[in-house]
Order: C-alpha cells, then sequence, then structure tokens
C-alpha cells in the first residue's frame, strides 16, 4: 500500500536531509543561474514531470514556468521517497511541454505560475487529449489578479470545464496525509492572498475523478524549494509537502 507510518518528527527529519542535499541548487536558483538539466529515461517509475509552456517571458533564463526548479523537485521527491513506497526518481525530473507525445507515460504533471500562461492552441490542445486520457495536472503559484489569465488559458484546455470549490473532506486532500483544514496558508509574495483551493472534475461531475487541482493563492513550489533554509516558517513547508504528497497519490491511484 502506499501509506506507511510516519511521524512528524520524521517529516521535519526529511526536510533537514533535502535541505542538506539540495540547498545549494536554491542558492544558485537564487543568485539568478538557470540549467535545463537532462529528463529521465523513462523506466516505469514515477518521475516528477514539469510542463513548459508558452508565455511568460524570461525567468532566470529559462520561463515563468521554470520557477523554483529545480530545487522543489529534489527536495519534494527526497520527501516523497523517504515518506512513501512510490519511490521516484529523486536525482532526475522531466521537463515536458503540453504537447509532446511523451506526456502520455505519465499520469501527474505540474504547472505553475499560469498567470503567465499563454498557451497556443497545439498545446491547448495536447494537454486536454493528456487530460480526458486519465492525467492529473496540479496547478500552482499564483494569486489574485493572475486569476484571470489563468481562467482564459484554461478555458482554451477544457472549454467545458467548471471550476469549483474543494472541500477539506476530498479525496485529494486525504490519499495519504489527513488534512484537517484547509484554511492559513498563503501565497509568499502577498500574505492577502489567502490560499484557496479549487479542481475540475471530469465530465463536471463531482462524483467522478477529479482531473485538475488548483493551488490558488498560493505557491507550495516556494515552500518546498525554500524548506530547511529559515526563509518561511516551517508549518508552512511542512503543510506544501503533504499537500503535494496527497497530489501526488491521489493522481496515481485514480
Amino acid at each position: 500500500m502506499w501509506r506507511r507510518a510516519f511521524t512528524t518528527r520524521r517529516l521535519v527529519l526529511a526536510l533537514a536531509i533535502a535541505a542538506a542535499v539540495f540547498g545549494a541548487a536554491s542558492a544558485s536558483a537564487q543568485r539568478g543561474f538557470f540549467s535545463l538539466e537532462p529528463n529521465a529515461d523513462y523506466d516505469g517509475r514515477y518521475t516528477f514531470v514539469r510542463l513548459r509552456y508558452t508565455g511568460g517571458g524570461g525567468f532566470r533564463g529559462g520561463g515563468r514556468w521554470s520557477a523554483d526548479y529545480p530545487a522543489m523537485e529534489r527536495n519534494f521527491m527526497t520527501i516523497l521517497n523517504d515518506l512513501t513506497t512510490v519511490k521516484p526518481h529523486v536525482r532526475e525530473s522531466n521537463i515536458l511541454t503540453l504537447d509532446d507525445p511523451a506526456l502520455a507515460r505519465y499520469s501527474v504533471a505540474y504547472l505553475c505560475e499560469p498567470g503567465f500562461w499563454y498557451p497556443a492552441e497545439i498545446e491547448a490542445a495536447g494537454l486536454r487529449t493528456w487530460l480526458h486520457k486519465g492525467g492529473f495536472l496540479i496547478i500552482d503559484d499564483f494569486y489574485l489578479q493572475q486569476w484571470n489569465n489563468f481562467e482564459r488559458a484554461m478555458r482554451m484546455v477544457l472549454p467545458e470545464g467548471k471550476i469549483v470549490p474543494l472541500a477539506v473532506s476530498h479525496p485529494v486532500f486525504q490519499s495519504f496525509f489527513h488534512i484537517e483544514t484547509l484554511v492559513g496558508m498563503a501565497h509568499p509574495d502577498n500574505s492577502n492572498a489567502k490560499a484557496q483551493y479549487l479542481g475540475i472534475y471530469e465530465d463536471n461531475d463531482p462524483s467522478k475523478r477529479l482531473m485538475v487541482v488548483i493551488n490558488y493563492n498560493n505557491d507550495i513550489g516556494d515552500y518546498m524549494e525554500w524548506s530547511g533554509q529559515g526563509v518561511y516558517a516551517i508549518n508552512f513547508s511542512n503543510d506544501a509537502y503533504k499537500l503535494a504528497t496527497n497530489y501526488i497519490v491521489y493522481g496515481l491511484t485514480h
């Protein structure tokens, strides 16, 4: 089974290990360096997939899609490997475009900073096909006025999709960690942007699988990138890892 015994102390210890191993990557990112690492060869093991999209301009030499890369992936995969039986690639991850045929090999993908996301028609069509075939999309890192552009982009992908609020009782928040409240987090760039959790269901039917989970007014990627560095309160980093772990386990089992 995916779940196994864990304690808060164990999660904190894993955070410390991740910080020690991958802290240099965060420091390099902060200094403005960006290096695109090779994708992992497909071998059936879970691989973190980040989506590269059109729009957003330059960002650390990459694009807005690359925010928190690669330290966030490395930190998160260290935690996922330590706390679950998923056994992912830890030191490798993948960057794929929305219309890359290779995306069909993976059931979960992450897209960040959608406030700067301007998909081309072919990208929107590729992502739509993947979602309808069973893909689970995690949207992260945007707030307040950035909603309008995200919604426009999402409508290109799923024109009939209805974006609805998610309750804490939804299985996506209970798939590994038992999350008791969705209140408390905010976007690290704006404390007035209080986190909201939204979703899009298959056929807009809440009895069917969740296809998209949306972290609005939040940035769990940033909290995970800087975990153990003293940048943010430890409870925010812990909560970010819990949400992210639940999302992966939900995506792999639904």
